[in-house]
């Protein structure tokens, strides 16, 4: 817990920040402040209705820049401590509320898809737009996002720009970051910055990535611009194997990413990661995936070479329907947000992820390594019910891998976290860092780790600091996030 700088009392903030948008727009709920004051990092202790953390002094819902304006200037007066959010799908602690008398600052009423440009191939919309509610929209027109997390049933854009979001279909149309055109940001001295919509310019650093992958702790993001690409799905295809190791797999992908070509998924799971998506054909050993998409001569000669490729490993096929079924099943919404919830009651059992990413010469020594150092030195390691990985996210120079660890709870539900997730994800880290690639691929820092920010970024940490020195010296965006509290 950090305590509050604030020169008001709990009252005093509710009561100042009624003032400025209404009544009706400030939640005081003793219910709905306990769960806004956690993500889903903390979903096991949540579901149990646990929150031992500060709760929030308030969550305010803002509906314009001007109005998240208002609240960040008189947060700003009195040292209030404000976190950011839309979609709240968050899963590293990001939207955590570690200072008490926090007010949440909720952008989900901004909710409007602004313009749908099909001539200049871009779509604008508010912070509280959800990704899939603008995919729809597009589609409707013959186009497409390309964004696809997981979490697009969910998601919104200002959230899914904070965290600086990467979707299944990288690795043509990239992450978040290479899709984003312009966008709107207020600061926290109540400063909103429009930064216009144009294909290039040489104007300067780009100041796009100011905002993006800021994780509400520079700024609160109040709209977006995102290109848009032709949807074609009649030229979809798929293509799946069997391989003998994670080490074949990830060579398959090196060569056809490589090599120049781009299908919109391509993935490798490990053995145990893949025994738990492919029971009922994966026989044991790792499984390779490809899904291609676009014009139909660009897929064809895309799969052409997967298929070159793959014929100079040892391999077997797997059915292409069998990739497009699992394929289709991916996307997380409250259901299975429901059914994780229930499970976790049922079974004390969950998972969790660890994403991290790094070039093709050391993404293997990093999987043997962490593995290595899970299986022999974490002292709970009988608990283990899954431990595996996958990579999902390939560039022209390295990969991702996603680790991916399920356990049985033998302890207090407050004691979750300490005992299996953080030493988890520690060793992870660790391994990532020290072989030489990132701690983070696309979840964000968040607020569980930042003990490795300064060793991430090495002398380039000064860049980031000051820019948070600058825009907020007063360190009332999202305290403890990227930046250690």
């Amino acid at each position: 817990m950090v305590q509050s700088r604030s020169d008001l009392s709990r009252e005093a903030i509710q009561q100042g920040l009624a003032e400025l948008v209404g009544q009706g727009q400030v939640c005081v709920d003793a219910e709905k402040l306990k769960s806004s004051s956690v993500d889903r990092f903390k979903k096991y202790t949540a579901v149990h209705g646990i929150y031992e953390g500060p709760i929030p002094a308030a969550v305010v819902s803002v509906r314009s820049a001007d109005e998240a304006a208002k609240v960040l200037r008189f947060a700003n007066d009195h040292r209030i401590n404000v976190v950011p959010r839309t979609g709240v799908t968050s899963t590293e602690g990001g939207l955590e509320t570690i200072v008490e008398d926090t007010v949440v600052l909720d952008g989900s009423p901004m909710n409007k898809i602004v313009q749908i440009d099909p001539e200049n191939m871009m779509a604008t919309a508010q912070c509280g737009v959800v990704l899939e509610v603008l995919e729809d929209a597009v589609r409707l027109q013959g186009l497409t996002t390309g964004h696809s997390p997981q979490s697009k049933p969910l998601a919104q854009m200002g959230g899914l720009t904070a965290t600086r979001s990467t979707g299944q279909l990288s690795t043509l149309y990239g992450g978040i970051e290479e899709m984003i055109v312009g966008l709107e940001a207020v600061f926290a001295d109540g400063t909103v910055c429009r930064i216009k919509n144009v294909p290039r310019r040489a104007v300067g650093p780009d100041i796009r990535h100011i905002i993006i992958g800021n994780e509400g702790a520079l700024c609160f993001i109040t709209e977006v611009t995102v290109k848009l690409y032709r949807y074609r799905p009649e030229n979809n295809q798929q293509r799946g194997f069997l391989v003998d190791n994670m080490d074949d797999g990830i060579s398959v992908i090196r060569e056809v990413v490589t090599a120049g070509f781009r299908p919109s998924v391509c993935r490798v799971y490990s053995e145990e990661d893949a025994d738990q998506h492919f029971a009922d054909f994966d026989k044991g050993k790792c499984v390779l995936i490809f899904i291609c998409e676009g014009p139909k001569a660009i897929v064809e000669a895309t799969v052409a070479e997967i298929d070159r490729v793959v014929s100079g490993y040892p391999h077997e096929k797997v059915d292409p329907d069998r990739i497009a079924e699992w394929f289709n099943g991916l996307n997380w919404g409250m259901d299975k947000i429901i059914a994780e919830q229930q499970w976790m009651l049922d079974e004390h059992n969950l998972g969790y992820t660890t994403e991290i990413s790094a070039n093709w010469s050391d993404i293997g020594r990093i999987y043997r390594a962490a593995m290595h150092r899970i299986r022999t030195e974490y002292p709970y390691v009988a608990d283990l019910t899954m431990l595996g990985a996958h990579s999902s996210h390939s560039y022209q120079t390295g990969t991702n891998l996603y680790f991916v660890y399920d356990y049985n709870i033998n302890c207090e539900p407050q004691q979750e976290i300490t005992k299996y997730h953080i030493p988890l994800n520690a060793i992870i880290v660790e391994e990532a860092l020290k072989h030489g690639g990132s701690m983070v691929h696309h979840h964000g820092i968040g607020k569980y780790r930042t003990d490795w920010t300064e060793q991430e970024h090495g002398s380039a940490y000064y860049l980031l600091r000051k820019l948070k020195d600058v825009f907020d010296p007063n360190e009332i965006m999202n305290r403890g996030t990227i930046f250690k509290a």
